[in-house]
């Protein structure tokens, strides 16, 4: 199951060094509860490897604005600190792992 992130546990996130995936997403999305499945999949196979985390929109406005997030789903990719890919829009398992696999 994928990390629920949020603005209380955001900055330890950050400073833990592993690279991060954040999918941004709302309960009300439609796109946003058919990738949902496939984030907490991708958590359960690279736990330990990379942070996969959920941020849901409605509730976490300065990481929001932080990523300048204006459609969703939006699922950004984290490394060393800095935004290395971004997705927008509803996307297959498979292009989702072959990003984070860059992440390695």
């Amino acid at each position: 199951m994928a990390l629920a992130i949020t603005n209380e546990n955001y900055e330890a996130l950050m400073a833990s060094g592993q690279p991060v995936v954040i999918d941004f997403w709302a309960e009300w999305c439609g796109p946003c509860r058919m990738v949902g499945p496939i984030i907490d999949e991708l958590a359960a196979e690279y736990e330990g490897k990379v942070v996969i985390g959920k941020c849901d929109v409605d509730s976490c406005d300065d990481i929001v604005s932080q990523y300048r997030v204006r459609n969703i789903p939006t699922i950004v990719f984290i490394k060393g600190g800095e935004v290395v890919d971004k997705v927008v829009g509803a996307t297959s398992k498979d292009t989702l792992k072959a990003k984070v696999e860059a992440l390695l």
